[in-house]
């Protein structure tokens, strides 16, 4: 278990650096295969973490919350997957795998398993879940691609596995429903290719309820919702919007973007910017987050101490909300756009004052990662929220 979850700062790091290159440079080609690669047979189940109804898959857990409230009051909340939902999501999941090659194997390792309740298990409530298994780029190969192998997220084999997921989905599952894209990090870019090639001006565009682009850099020209990154799918600006993109970056409002940052900076900042959508609002202004927090401190790739959630108080449930502790905007300063999260702590009353979810040691977190390792937990139940507000608009905008 500890060789999935508890990944060293070292390997980490060496992959910050590794989606520098991707997030900041032109995409290069991937080194040439010695040997054709198999694709995977997306008809077999084991291919998948995440099937609508599936007992036992990685959807399939307890995600009961207990909400503290700023004087201390635990307020149990149940959960429940919508076998109903009208609409389906298809999520791709971020850099995890600790495998020691270059890309994963097509086994789901805990580090799988992890990063789908936290991220995406809960989306179950509002769409049909949809998970592939795909052989991403591990740490270890983002380290040996530093060192002089070229490398990109959207070309090779990770994205080959992406794209027949998506077409068997499609073709097998799909039936014509409305469909959200949710990714994250390597997840993202390899989505914002997907959407590229497989989506714009394909019919299924007009399936496209909504594509969740979290914790990665998608750019627009400056002053503008549309074009950058897609050509056609503007940025998700008011409620009810469909057809459109949510992206942001979380960076705690103590600890803003550096010249380095890893995310939000666009390529030609002249031209371009990064994006940032509101989750909650979708426009401007600071509005309170209603994050989804481990009770045990584990984020997608480890567990971090934590101090007790509320003095004298016992949680036994997997999972926590703070509502009022946590507040967002978008915001922009001289390097990045990003969402720029305010962390509300009052040492006089009974809940705890801070969260975890940076990289970095304890007081010293790296700057330019922000809070990449908590982005989709700390907006859950806002993007649960948007994504159930647009899943009742879509039927009247097809």
């Amino acid at each position: 278990m500890a060789r999935y979850i508890f990944l060293t700062l070292a390997m980490i790091m060496t992959a910050a650096e590794a989606w520098t290159v991707t997030a900041q440079a032109p995409a290069a080609a991937q080194p040439a295969a010695t040997e054709a690669v198999k694709p995977n047979d997306y008809g077999d189940g084991k291919n998948w973490l995440c099937r609508p109804g599936r007992k036992g898959d990685a959807c399939d857990i307890d995600l009961t919350t207990t909400v503290v409230a700023a004087d201390g009051t635990l307020t149990r909340e149940t959960f429940a997957a919508n076998p109903k939902a009208p609409i389906d999501c298809f999520y791709v999941y971020p850099t995890i795998s600790t495998d020691p090659t270059d890309n994963s194997d097509m086994t789901a390792d805990p580090a799988e398993v992890n990063v789908v309740a936290q991220q995406f298990a809960r989306f179950s409530s509002v769409c049909r879940p949809y998970a592939p298994l795909y052989r991403q780029l591990t740490l270890v190969g983002l380290r040996k691609r530093l060192a002089g192998a070229s490398f990109s997220f959207e070309r090779g084999v990770q994205y080959d596995d992406v794209r027949d997921a998506w077409r068997h989905y499609l073709q097998h599952d799909n039936q014509g429903r409305g469909v959200v894209i949710v990714g994250h990090s390597q997840g993202s870019y390899v989505l914002m290719e997907l959407i590229r090639q497989e989506v714009e001006g394909k019919p299924v565009q007009k399936q496209l309820v909504s594509a969740l682009i979290l914790g990665a850099t998608l750019e627009t020209p400056k002053g503008k919702d549309v074009g950058g990154a897609f050509k056609s799918i503007p940025l998700c600006r008011k409620p009810g919007q469909i057809g459109c993109a949510v992206n942001f970056s979380a960076f705690r409002s103590t600890v803003t973007p550096p010249p380095n940052t890893l995310f939000g900076k666009a390529q030609d900042p002249a031209a371009n910017s990064g994006s940032c959508t509101n989750p909650v609002t979708l426009g401007e202004g600071s509005t309170p987050l209603r994050a989804y927090l481990s009770n045990s401190g584990r984020n997608i790739t480890g567990t971090v101490a934590l101090k007790p959630w509320a003095t004298d108080k016992t949680i036994d449930t997997p999972w926590v909300g703070v509502p009022g502790l946590l507040t967002a905007k978008c915001a922009t300063n001289e390097n990045a756009t990003y969402l720029e999260i305010t962390v509300n702590g009052n040492p006089a009353d009974a809940r705890v004052d801070d969260i975890t979810g940076d990289l970095g040691a304890v007081g010293k977190p790296l700057a330019n990662w922000g809070l990449h390792l908590i982005d989709v937990n700390l907006a859950m139940g806002n993007l649960i929220d948007l994504v159930a507000q647009q899943s009742k608009t879509y039927p009247s905008r097809r």
